[in-house]
């Protein structure tokens, strides 16, 4: 009898040892960069980054991107869909992650234009004009900001800017905060906190219906 108690015994235990260590798990799992909850927030997301979408939607898709990138080129309408598709409830924040020769210089173009709300029209620009900037996947710097030039912008203000230390750190700042989550390759996306188990737009448009589902229940 007292050795079936002890068997007892020791099988509760190492059930009880199993679960902790199972809490412990997903305790440390969910404290891991790229979460978007607590200190992977901090991470995921930078205050003042290009957003397109409601402020307050529930689902955020964080994409950090390369506008040399021509994969980034192809989804940036498919990102779109997305939005359009769930209106009200999906926005989008955009990183620089410039990992290309020569980005680093375009994407302080970009975020100069970012400061006089002309983010998107000179991401669009960069993007449709890829082929005259990009050679040999090297970014040309001086041909993209000779794009700009066909922008309503305060041309004279933005040579100014992309000389700031605001600008340098905010990309700087990207560039940390995707080496942290292990960006390698662009575009990256993550979807509240959540990657895609595999690259795709197919893959890309369920982890966002799953993350509206949860956010937006019926």
């Amino acid at each position: 009898m007292n050795r079936k108690i002890l068997f007892i015994s020791g099988v509760v235990l190492i059930l009880l040892a199993f679960t902790v260590a199972t809490m412990l798990y997903k305790k440390q799992e969910l404290s891991l960069p790229g979460i978007s909850s607590g200190p992977g927030l901090a991470v995921l997301e930078r205050s003042g980054a290009p957003i397109k979408g409601p402020e307050n939607a529930r689902v955020t898709i964080v994409e950090f991107f390369d506008p040399a990138c021509g994969t980034c080129a192809d989804f940036y309408p498919l990102v779109q869909q997305l939005v359009d598709r769930y209106p009200g409830k999906v926005r989008v924040m955009m990183r620089y992650a410039p990992l290309h020769s020569g980005s680093d210089q375009v994407v302080t173009i970009l975020e100069a234009a970012h400061r006089q709300g002309k983010f998107w029209e000179a991401l669009e620009l960069l993007f449709a004009n890829q082929r005259r900037w990009v050679a040999n996947h090297v970014s040309q710097p001086m041909r993209a900001r000779a794009l700009m030039n066909g922008l309503a912008l305060d041309h004279g203000r933005l040579d100014i800017d992309v000389n700031l230390a605001e600008i340098a750190r905010a990309i700087q700042k990207d560039v940390e905060d995707g080496q942290a989550l292990g960006v390698q390759a662009t575009p990256e996306f993550i979807v509240n906190g959540r990657r895609m188990p595999s690259f795709g737009y197919k893959q890309l448009s369920l982890l966002v219906k799953e993350a509206v589902d949860e956010a937006y229940p019926e």
